[in-house]
Parts: C-alpha cells; structure tokens; sequence
C-alpha cells in the first residue's frame, strides 16, 4: 500500500527523534554506565521532553533493547561496507572486515563504552544475546568463511583453520575492545591495528605482516 505523501514528514520526524533519543542513550550509557541510566538522562541529553521519550518507548527496557539494536545493525553495516569496497582478493577482504573494528570514525570511546554495558549485562540478561544475536551469528559466518577461503588462497595447510583463526581473532578485536573502552584507554588505535596485523601475520605469514597487508 502506498504511504500519502503527507504522512511521510511525520514518520520521517518521528524515526529521527527515535535515533535522536538512542544517540542520547549512547551518550548516557558512556558516562553513567548501565546501572545508572535513567530515562530523565536521556530526555536531558537528548534536550527532549520526558512526555516524547513515553511516546517513542513505553519503558527503559524497550529504549536500552532498541538501543542495543542500533548499535548492532551499525556494526553490521561498518564491516559489511569495508569488505565491499574491498573487492575480490581474499586478503584484502579479510583486511577490510577485521580492521573495520578500529576506523577512526566508526571506533569512537563512547560506542565502544555502549558496547561494554551491554556485554556486562548479557549474562544476566539473555534476551540481550537474542537481540544481536543475529548480526553476531552473520560475522562469525562471513569472518570463518573468509578464514577459509585465506587458509585455501595461500595454501596454509591447518586443520580446521576457518574455524579456529575466525575465533582466535574475533576474541582478540572484543578483547582489544575492552581495553579501548577504558578511561583513560589502556591502549591506542594505533596499538589495537599492531596487535590485529601481528594476529593476522601469525596465521598467514605470507600475506600479512606488523604493518599489515603484504603488498
């Protein structure tokens, strides 16, 4: 059914004050962390009234699900475009998937802060894992495939290498983040690419090296 030119102003408006409210919950979950957050901080960041955040969201659960939400189909989206714009060559595109975590624009200290709430709270809350469930179980897929497809390019004969190197370097870029997210951080970008380019050289010698890809 076709949507009347009139009525698309108001949902235009109103996803934008969604995403303005979710910005704001950002914020507030990088400075107050989870515990902490209350709906009146979000409606203060966001310079909203608290009678518009009711409206978006009935709860602080459904702002903090919708939120999580967000920033999982952001990730999605930031590797996704990486490998894109990559092109065809294994080692490129395996390149641009893992260092997509560390772009200056995409792994900023508050996201990365979000982030760490929400994982905290994932063991106790496991409708969390549920809700980027998904967009994780799609990483692991495409970032095992490319392992593979890595291990067969450059004949690195290992058994089950997809597999055990997409695990071994997933666990490295969440741990990486971790130390990022600390205030101050306990490491820089520069030394979170070192470590991921000295990761990658380990397993495919050939084609990565401490500065990264071979050329």
């Amino acid at each position: 059914m076709t949507v009347p030119e009139r009525s698309r102003p108001r949902k235009a408006a109103r996803d934008e004050r969604r995403r303005q409210l979710i910005e704001a919950t950002i914020d507030v979950l990088a400075k107050r962390g989870y515990a902490s957050l209350t709906i009146s901080d979000v409606s203060r960041r966001a310079g909203l009234s608290m009678g518009i955040v009711n409206f978006h969201f009935d709860s602080k659960a459904a702002l903090l699900g919708d939120t999580l939400k967000y920033l999982a189909v952001r990730y999605r989206d930031n590797w996704t475009a990486a490998v894109k714009q990559a092109g065809d060559d294994p080692a490129a595109r395996l390149y641009a998937m893992t260092s997509a975590d560390f772009g200056e624009d995409f792994c900023t200290l508050r996201t990365l802060q979000a982030w760490v709430s929400f994982w905290a709270e994932a063991q106790s809350r496991p409708a969390y894992d549920e809700m980027y469930g998904d967009e994780e179980a799609e990483y692991l897929r495409t970032l095992e495939a490319m392992c593979a497809d890595m291990s067969r390019h450059g004949n690195y004969h290992r058994p089950q290498s997809g597999k055990l190197d997409a695990r071994v370097i997933n666990a490295l870029t969440d741990g990486l983040w971790v130390a990022l997210a600390h205030t101050p951080p306990g490491i820089t970008r520069s030394q979170a690419l070192n470590a991921l380019h000295n990761c990658l050289a380990a397993f495919y010698p050939a084609h990565f090296d401490a500065n990264g890809p071979v050329n």
